[in-house]
C-alpha cells in the first residue's frame, strides 16, 4: 500500500475521523495541530523524544522469543513485543513523553487526562512529574474499583484522581468528563488523550508517538528471524498499541495484521467492547466520527470487557479506515479466552501479561497451532498485568 498517506487536511482517515466538537475547543484544536506540525518539522523536538525514551522509558524494549509457549501449543513461532519492560509498565508512556514534550513547548502548566485500566493515568502522572507539571485524571468509578493498585501509584506520583459516576463509570465516561474539563480551562490546560481516537490531530499525534513500536520491531525480527513475520497481532480498544505496531507494517504486504477486540461474554448480546467484529455502524464520539457501539436511535450502548482498558463503545479512525480497506483483520476475542491465555503465559514463559494485552496472546494460543513450525507471529504484549492481579484473583475466587 505505497500510497498510504493519512489522515487527510481535515483529519479524515477515509470516512472516519475529523473534527466534532463545540466552539469552544476549535482554536484550542487548531493551535495544538499547528504547534504539532512545527514540533514534527523540528529535529531538536524528536531528539528530546528519543533522548526521554532512552533514558527515561528504557528503550528500545525487546522482542522475545516465547519458545516454551511455541513448543507448548506446537505450531507457529510466537516473539512477545516486550512494552511491558517500558517504565511505568506499558506502552502509554510513548505518547505521554511526546505529548508533554508539547504541553511544555506551548507553556502549559498543567495536564489533565482519561484511563479506563489506569496505564495511561500513570503514565500522564508520570510525565506530569518530570517536566514539573499539575495532573489531574479523570476514572469511572468502576475503573478505579477494579484499578485500585494504579489509582494510587496515580497519587504517589502527585495526581489527582477524579471519580466519574455518570454513565458505566469506565473509560467513555471518564473521557467524557476530560472533555468537560479542557472546555472550561482550555487556556492553561493541556489534554494528553491517552489514545488514537478523539478529535484530529490526537489520532495522527499519537499514531506518531506510538510508532516506535513498530519501527523497532521492524528491525528486532529482522535480526532475530532474518525477515519479517508472518503476523503481527495487538489489542485494539481506542487502538493506540496496535496503530503502534500496524504502522509501519502498513507497506510490509508479507505480514498478516491482526486487531484483537475485546469479545466480553460474546458478540451476540451487547456484553463486549468489539465494534468492528460486531458490525457496528459509523456514530460520533469524543470529537471524531468513527464505528461506534450503538442503538437504533444514534445512543452510545454500555460496554463490558474483563479488561478495563479495551472497554470502549468506539475505535480509533485509522482503524476503521484499516478494516476498511482490508489490510488489517479484525476479531474478537472474549474474556474467558483472555484469562486461560494470562494463566498460559504466566506458567510457560513466567512473564504475567496484561488483561488488555491477554487478548493478542489468546489470538496466537487459538492459531499458532494451525499454522507451520516455520511460520512466526510477532505479539504486541503491550503491557504488564501487576494492576490486574485483584480482578483475576477476584475471578479466580481468590481473597489477596
Amino acid at each position: 500500500m505505497e500510497n498510504y498517506h493519512y489522515p487527510d487536511d481535515q483529519g479524515f482517515f477515509g470516512q472516519h475521523g475529523g473534527l466534532f466538537v463545540s466552539e469552544t475547543l476549535m482554536a484550542a484544536l487548531a493551535e495544538l495541530k499547528k504547534v504539532y506540525y512545527e514540533a514534527k518539522a523540528d529535529p531538536a523536538f524528536w531528539a528530546q523524544f528519543q533522548y526521554d525514551l532512552k533514558h527515561y522509558v528504557g528503550r528500545p524494549s525487546p522482542v522475545y522469543h516465547a519458545k516454551r509457549l511455541s513448543d507448548h501449543l506446537g505450531g507457529a513461532q510466537i516473539y512477545l513485543k516486550r512494552e511491558d519492560l517500558n517504565h511505568t509498565g506499558a506502552h502509554k508512556v510513548n505518547n505521554t513523553i511526546g505529548q508533554a514534550l508539547l504541553a511544555q513547548r506551548m507553556g502549559k502548566k498543567r495536564v489533565i487526562a482519561e484511563t479506563g485500566a489506569g496505564q495511561h493515568g500513570v503514565a500522564s502522572a508520570t510525565v506530569a512529574a518530570r517536566f514539573g507539571m499539575a495532573c489531574t485524571v479523570f476514572m469511572g468509578t468502576e475503573d478505579i474499583k477494579r484499578q485500585a493498585p494504579n489509582v494510587y501509584r496515580m497519587k504517589l506520583l502527585g495526581a489527582e484522581v477524579v471519580g466519574v459516576e455518570s454513565g458505566s463509570k469506565t473509560l467513555k465516561d471518564a473521557m467524557n468528563e476530560a472533555l468537560r474539563e479542557w472546555v472550561a480551562r482550555v487556556d492553561d490546560t493541556y489534554y494528553i488523550i491517552g489514545t488514537v481516537a478523539g478529535p484530529m490531530p490526537y489520532p495522527e499525534m499519537v499514531r506518531d508517538f506510538q510508532c516506535v513500536i513498530g519501527e523497532e520491531a521492524r528491525m528486532q525480527m529482522q535480526e532475530a528471524i532474518g525477515r519479517q513475520p508472518d503476523v503481527a497481532v495487538a489489542c485494539v480498544g481506542g487502538g493506540s498499541n496496535a496503530i503502534g505496531l500496524f504502522h509501519p507494517y502498513i507497506d510490509v504486504p508479507e505480514t498478516r495484521l491482526v486487531g484483537v477486540e475485546a469479545g466480553g461474554l460474546g458478540l451476540n448480546g451487547q456484553q463486549h467492547a468489539a465494534p468492528i467484529s460486531s458490525g457496528s455502524q459509523l456514530g460520533v464520539l469524543h470529537g471524531f466520527r468513527g464505528y461506534l457501539m450503538q442503538d437504533d436511535h444514534g445512543q452510545v450502548l454500555a460496554t463490558h470487557s474483563v479488561s478495563a482498558g479495551l472497554d470502549y463503545p468506539g475505535v480509533g479512525p485509522e482503524h476503521g479506515l484499516l478494516h476498511d480497506l482490508g489490510r488489517v483483520q479484525y476479531e474478537a476475542i472474549g474474556d474467558e479466552a483472555a484469562l486461560e491465555a494470562f494463566h498460559l503465559l504466566c506458567l510457560q514463559e513466567g512473564i504475567i501479561p496484561a488483561l488488555e494485552s491477554s487478548h493478542a496472546v489468546a489470538w496466537a494460543v487459538a492459531n499458532a497451532p494451525k499454522m507451520a513450525k516455520n511460520e512466526t507471529i510477532l505479539v504486541n504484549l503491550s503491557g504488564r498485568g501487576d494492576k490486574d492481579i485483584n480482578t483475576v484473583a477476584r475471578l479466580d475466587g481468590v481473597s489477596l
